[in-house]
């Protein structure tokens, strides 16, 4: 999130989620709302943390959960 400063007074700060910039692969990474969403380009890779940014913005944990861009979040599904 980056903080976004709309007043003088720095402790009436609103915070927004960066937007994913569209995807330049060819062919194209599916989107977040794409069932197929976890075959995008991983581009920032935090193993030591668990988890990476996808080309659609989404972030996946190593334990198969994800954050997609909106906020929402998906549980984590590894097969049995």
């Amino acid at each position: 999130m980056i903080p976004v400063n709309n007043h003088p007074d720095s402790s009436n700060m609103t915070w927004t989620v960066p937007q994913p910039r569209a995807c330049g692969h060819l062919p194209a990474c599916p989107s977040a709302e794409a069932a197929d969403r976890e075959a995008a380009r991983l581009m920032i890779s935090h193993p030591q943390q668990g988890w990476g940014l996808l080309c659609n913005g989404v972030v996946v944990f190593d334990d198969t959960g994800e954050l997609l861009p909106d906020g929402r979040t998906v549980a984590p599904h590894r097969a049995a």
